[in-house]
């Protein structure tokens, strides 16, 4: 009813003289997390927006009504007042042949799914975060709804940080003792007992090849810290027991190594298990704190520069108000370069250490985004920690990248020029 009402008045509201809503995305924007929220509202009313690539950091663009005005004033967005004539202009200097910026229609409100355990976590997730901040809608699914195929209901996945080969986040040595490990164990083993799997693995197995489905057929996938190798790795190991005792009650395959098939996976490939479930990591693919050599103030890492007009994709997501941005750690901080596939694009690295840190590919008609890292504005977010509060943060430019992704579904598609 409020939708209605508000379409309504947008229906009868005569458009001031400078008739277009111009949102800088540059170091003059006050609320860069929210300016992607009014974005997405303002397509949730019918209203289609221009997301202008590489220009003023990725700014956005709209036809004035009053409601928008009101609604940028009370979220706190900078924005300017333009005539038709500057809106014109703006969108002339872009199409250039000479610039590197590209105007990307925004026509589409992408329906927003995150793949999360119902029951409260000892930990949060920075997706789940930023879109309640910016006031983007999510649904919450788990298990149930994708078993039961309602997958295909949603534009957009995201998976919360999910241990996806079965064991538990390799949460073991630490936290075996603990109740909410407990509690988890119990859930899930009761959930792939409810669908037919003897094992939590295989429950997880069945999960992973129904996302698969859902991109090959047009989704969208995001993913972050451990949901991103540990999901490849189940991929590679499909029939292949790569769980120890601890997790599925019996002892994993000892010729696990040999029979991982890598053309199955995603983004990674020739990578080594983890045998020992006492360490805390699941493969060689992620960069451990030894291996890396950064102390905090030296971990940053820095985004490509893609041509707008030749490479819209990977524009998308990269637009930013900054290029050098601070890292950040989590159970799977970033990626091994040499273990990255060829055919995968990657969108950000710290080129000194040999890592990639936010990558994207395409399978089939969809397509998938990994990004390395837990919490982009908490260097080294520990379990049992608060969440992050992102009204200290309204200009994150890590945050921001995940919100590239949620618009991306959005845009009008064009024809791949390469």
């Amino acid at each position: 009813m409020k939708r209605i009402a508000l379409l309504f008045f947008l229906l009868i509201t005569v458009q001031a003289k400078a008739s277009y809503l111009f949102l800088p995305m540059d170091e003059s924007q006050s609320n860069h997390l929210k300016a992607y929220g009014i974005s997405f509202w303002v397509l949730e009313n019918d209203v289609k927006v221009d997301w202008l690539l590489n220009y003023q950091g990725g700014a956005f663009l709209f036809p004035y009504y009053q409601a928008f005005e009101n609604e940028l004033i009370i979220r706190g967005v900078s924005y300017q007042v333009i005539s038709d004539a500057q809106a014109n202009s703006i969108l002339t200097e872009i199409a250039s042949p000479a610039s590197n910026m590209d105007a990307m229609r925004l026509d589409k409100v992408p329906k927003i799914a995150v793949y999360s355990p119902k029951s409260k976590q000892p930990w949060d997730d920075a997706v789940t975060l930023v879109l309640t901040y910016a006031e983007i809608p999510y649904d919450v699914v788990f298990d149930d709804e994708l078993m039961y195929d309602e997958l295909p209901k949603y534009d957009w996945l995201h998976l919360h940080h999910e241990d996806f080969t079965g064991q538990y986040g390799r949460f073991y040595r630490a936290y075996q003792h603990f109740p909410w490990y407990q509690e988890q164990q119990r859930e899930y083993e009761e959930s792939a007992r409810k669908h037919g799997f003897s094992k939590v693995s295989h429950l997880k197995l069945a999960i992973v090849k129904k996302i698969q489905a859902y991109v090959a057929s047009g989704g969208f996938l995001f993913a972050m810290c451990s949901a991103t190798d540990t999901y490849d790795i189940a991929l590679s190991a499909e029939g292949v027991d790569i769980c120890e005792s601890m997790f599925d009650g019996d002892p994993m395959d000892p010729q696990a190594q040999s029979k991982l098939d890598f053309s199955k996976t995603f983004a990674f490939e020739n990578f080594i298990l983890e045998r020992n479930p006492y360490v805390y990591e699941f493969s060689s693919i992620d960069t451990s704190p030894a291996q890396r050599g950064l102390k905090e103030d030296e971990d940053y890492f820095t985004l490509f520069e893609f041509s707008a007009k030749w490479d819209p994709v990977p524009t998308m997501l990269t637009q930013n108000h900054q290029h050098i941005l601070k890292g950040f750690m989590g159970q799977t901080t970033a990626f091994k370069q040499k273990l990255v596939k060829s055919e995968v694009v990657i969108l950000g690295e710290t080129q000194s250490i040999k890592e990639a840190k936010y990558i994207h590919g395409v399978f089939g008609k969809g397509f998938w985004t990994f990004y390395g890292g837990h919490d982009p504005e908490d260097y080294q977010h520990m379990v049992s920690e608060e969440p992050t509060d992102l009204n200290l943060h309204p200009n994150s430019p890590g945050y921001r990248l995940i919100l590239n992704n949620i618009l991306f579904p959005a845009a009008k598609k064009k024809k791949q020029k390469t």
